[in-house]
């Protein structure tokens, strides 16, 4: 089933973009330098928080599907 794993591959690298994104939103006040960009991206930590649970969501369910595909 190519489709399968093709549908597993792309709901895995969206799950990954999604974290990553959610990570870095997460990181980024304490890693700026500019005190109005820190607090920017502290008002931002909620939406932070709603990548990274999306994105890790997404990874467990592509994972959960290929490995019920398994033989």
């Amino acid at each position: 089933m190519p489709s399968a794993r093709h549908s597993d591959s792309e709901m895995l690298f969206k799950g990954v973009v999604c974290a990553l994104i959610g990570a870095v939103i997460l990181l980024a006040p304490y890693l700026a330098r500019s005190p109005s960009v820190q607090e920017l991206m502290r008002q931002a930590s909620l939406v932070g928080w709603f990548s990274l649970i999306l994105g890790l969501a997404f990874i467990a369910r592509a994972l959960w599907q290929r490995w019920q595909r398994r033989p």
